[in-house]
This record gives structure tokens, sequence and C-alpha cells, in this order.
């Protein structure tokens, strides 16, 4: 009994662990993609059972899962090389400071962020899940005379507060009529401009979107307007999305920027009250022009986000491989009927040709995974839900 017991864990364990190299865009699926650092740590526990109760067979399939999920999450430790090298002097360098927070819409605790931006004092603050109220509250604020707002009741509204000048803002509704991102080139001191990008996608949830599509589509949507652009670019947000997915790995890849994260460690941003179900939410990424002064998690603040605060140098853009782009994945997303309806349209992505044994192999076992989650849904996931609504027919 405690054997099978033991076996049936470890079972669960390995799908947790596999499912996500599936294509399937499902939430079900996606959602594996968040809490590999908790599912790493699963894992390694359960290595120490399996090993003193079942066979060697067990103990291996444990142990190479828990490589493989560290594998995903190596980067986003100090075991890692940084991906934005630290600013090399204090002086000399125009700079930029930000602070980015997803305010939590029904949070009513303004005060409590209005002294963290007097304190930590931003150049920029971007705000999201604002609707009139936390308008109102966060007008209040002084030194900031330059805002673009576009409050919504929806858990999708944002606003951006600058102390410095603002070009060419726009507001755009890219793939959802009522899930906004916004655009706008900031002039810094010097003259020099950033063009700051402020976006926060759908999640794949039960009681947002089913499925992943118009994230991934949102998210490469904006990708392929930076793709070769030499400007300075900040990418800030929520992108409902961690960092090691695969989406947001090619989100990099397919625009050029990078993470600041990498090496830095992971900064969990989200869930602001439960410390054991934390993984990085809120994203900044840069051009390579940028370098790292700063970058803090900022205290709670009512939210069940943390803030992030951040100070980037611009400096000498770095020299670097133009990275490997997964185009598999990059088609299976654009040839979706959402991107093909996306407003501005998707350009289509060409062929990049034979990617070798290895990219084929996994492609293979995409397909197989894909095929082996359908399966999971039909057993497991459409039986509840028909129970559930039989429950709640007879109340």
């Amino acid at each position: 009994m405690l054997i099978s017991l033991v076996q049936a864990i470890s079972v669960m364990l390995i799908v947790a662990t596999l499912l996500p190299i599936s294509t399937s865009r499902h939430w079900s699926v996606r959602v594996f993609e968040f809490p590999r650092l908790q599912i790493l740590c699963a894992l390694l526990i359960w290595l120490i059972v399996t090993a003193a109760s079942t066979s060697l067979l067990w103990t291996l399939a444990i142990g190479a899962c828990a490589l493989y999920q560290l594998w995903w999450i190596k980067p986003f430790t100090r075991w890692h090389r940084k991906e934005v090298s630290e600013s090399r002097t204090d002086d000399g360098h125009v700079t930029i400071k930000l602070l980015v927070s997803n305010v939590l819409m029904s949070n009513r605790d303004a005060s409590t962020l209005i002294e963290m931006v007097n304190t930590d004092r931003p150049d920029v603050l971007a705000v999201l899940e604002t609707d009139s109220w936390w308008e109102q509250q966060l007008d209040q604020l002084e030194g900031y005379p330059n805002r673009l707002s576009q409050p919504q009741s929806n858990l999708y509204g944002m606003h951006i507060y600058s102390k410095l000048p603002l070009h060419d803002e726009r507001i755009e509704f890219l793939v959802e009529s009522d899930v906004p991102s916004m655009n706008t080139k900031i002039e810094l001191n010097d003259g020099t401009f950033v063009r700051f990008h402020l976006v926060h996608p759908k999640p794949p949830a039960p009681q947002e979107n089913d499925r992943s599509t118009e994230r991934d589509v949102e998210l490469l949507l904006l990708a392929r307007s930076l793709q070769n652009c030499t400007d300075h670019i900040i990418v800030a947000g929520d992108l409902n999305d961690v960092g090691w997915s695969a989406t947001t790995r090619l989100f990099r890849q397919v625009s050029g920027l990078f993470d600041l994260r990498i090496g830095r460690g992971m900064l969990n941003t989200f869930h602001a009250k439960y410390w054991f179900l934390r993984w990085p939410l809120d994203h900044v990424f840069v051009s390579s022009s940028f370098r790292v002064r700063k970058i803090n998690r900022l205290g709670y603040m009512g939210s069940d986000h943390f803030p992030m605060s951040v100070e980037l140098s611009i400096e000498t853009p770095k020299v670097a491989d133009p990275p490997e782009i997964d185009h598999a994945l990059m088609s299976d997303i654009l040839t979706t009927d959402v991107a093909k309806n996306a407003d501005p349209p998707v350009i289509r992505f060409l062929s990049g040709g034979d990617r070798g044994l290895f990219h084929n192999f996994v492609n293979f076992l995409r397909r197989i995974l894909h095929r082996f989650s359908c399966v999971l849904h039909g057993v497991f996931y459409w039986p509840v839900i028909g129970l559930l609504k039989d429950a709640e027919r007879e109340q």
C-alpha cells in the first residue's frame, strides 16, 4: 500500500514536470509552468522518499525531473551569469528610475503605495489594475505632471505618472477590446529618448481566458514591433507569465530584449500573501544599452503583488549574437485565429528551415504530450466540471 502511494505521487510529479512541454495552450497545462520552484522542492523531497522505499527506476525518474526543473529556473538564480550587467560607475551616464506596481483593483489602501513613491522617488511610476478610484488617489501625487491614464473596472486599467516629459503617447488594444497596453517616448534630462511599453495581458485561468493564446499573441505582437529596433527600449508590466516560460523566452528571442532578473535571483512578486506560492509575474525587459544600478522588490502594500523598483543607466550597447528563435513555437502561436484577427495584423513568420535532429525530437515530444494532455482533460477535467455543474443544479 505504501509503495503504491509513493508511486502514485511520483507519477503526479512526473506529469506536472512533463505537461508544460506540450504545445497545448489550455490553462490546465500552462499552469504548471508557474510553480517550477515549488515542483522542484517537492521532487527533491520525493527523491529521498523513493530512494528509501521504491525501485531504482522510480528514483532515477524523479531525479531526472528534478534536474529538468532546475535547468529551467537556474538562470533566475545567482549561480547564472547576469544578462544585464551592473552599471560601471555612478557618474557620467544618464539614468532613469522606475517603480512598477500591480495595485490590485479591490485594494483600497493607496496610502502605502503613495508613501513608497515619496520614499523611492522614481522618475516614472507605472501602475496596473487601476480604476477611477485609484486614479483619484494617485492624482494627488506631487511632482508627476506628465500622465497617461486608462482607468478600467475590469482589472486591466493602467496609468503612467512621470516626472519626465512624455511624447507620442498611445493607448492600444492589440488583441482584446477590453485589455489595453501603453507606449510612449520618455525624454530624459539630457534629451535622450527611451521607448517605454506597459503591458498587462490576461492570464490563462478559469475566470479569465481558458487558453493562453491571447496573452501569447499580445506578447509576440509587441516583440515583433521591437525586433531590430535600435532605440533605447524598456518593456514593463504584469505579463501574467513567468520569465522561464517558453512564451516569455520567445518574447525575448524575437524582441532582442534582456531580462534584468537573470543572474540576480527570482525576485518573486506574486503572491504577496502566500510565501510558499510565489513566482515572478511582474517584469522589466531592456535593450542592450541599459545597465542596472539598483533593482529591488519593495514591501507589502495591500496588493497580491509586490512592487518593483529599478534604476537603470544608459551606457555603451552590449554586442551579442542574435538569439536563436524557436520557429516552431512562433508558427504555432501566429497561425491561431486570435493572431490573424489581431490589430495591428501579425506578419506571417517564414519557416526557419531544418532546425536539426534535437529540435525535431523536441517538437515530436511536444506533439505526443499535447495528445496526452488532451486525454487527461477528457478523463479528469470535463467529468469534474460536469459533477460541479450537477451539484450546482441540485442546489
